[in-house]
């Protein structure tokens, strides 16, 4: 069994797990699928009524999303921590050369150590990568009405034109992030 857990699910299993629930969510509850609102949800449980975005009743309209937020980082922590595969990340050999062309070497971790640690963030490209492409995804995810899942999976499966400009907008994004920005910054 734990070899089975420890090993990443095929594109049939997970696939097919993440579809049927837009449709359990949409059926039972009317619920939209999507990570971005909860910061919305944490900050009127802290500050109510500081601010007339944060006065609504963050319990009957986002309870159900923080619950479902905590049990995220409870899977993440379980499945990056407790379950981890000791093995090497799998990428192609491609991708492996053209991130060495840009400088990066170590490749053991989820991330590679040359960009995301805590040395390389004061440097000056740490700190566009990392604090500049934080804010970036905080306000397009805002902007936008919210972020890359909701709008691909939740909002794609109900048939929403937002939903879709959103996601051809983040796919344009990351297009032009990988291939023009990253070798500028790096």
């Amino acid at each position: 069994m734990s070899e089975f857990l420890t090993q990443p699910w095929p594109w049939y299993v997970a696939g097919p797990l993440i579809g049927l629930l837009v449709p359990m969510l949409l059926l039972y509850g009317g619920k939209q699928f999507g990570i971005s609102s909860n910061l919305r949800h944490l900050c009127a449980a802290t500050y109510p009524g500081r601010f007339d975005f944060l006065k609504y009743d963050w319990r009957r309209s986002g309870l159900w999303n923080l619950t479902f937020l905590g049990g995220i980082l409870i899977g993440g922590f379980i499945g990056g921590v407790l379950l981890r595969n000791p093995d090497p990340i799998a990428i192609s050999q491609a991708t492996v050369a053209d991130l060495q062309a840009l400088g990066i070497q170590d490749f053991t971790g989820y991330v590679p150590e040359d960009i995301f640690s805590w040395s390389n963030l004061l440097t000056p490209s740490g700190l566009i990568i990392i604090l500049g492409g934080g804010f970036l995804v905080g306000f397009g995810a805002r902007y936008a009405g919210g972020c890359t899942s909701g709008h691909a999976i939740s909002g794609l499966a109900d048939l929403q034109l937002p939903s879709l400009i959103a996601v051809i907008g983040f796919f344009a994004g990351g297009l032009i992030a990988t291939h023009l920005l990253l070798p500028l910054i790096l």
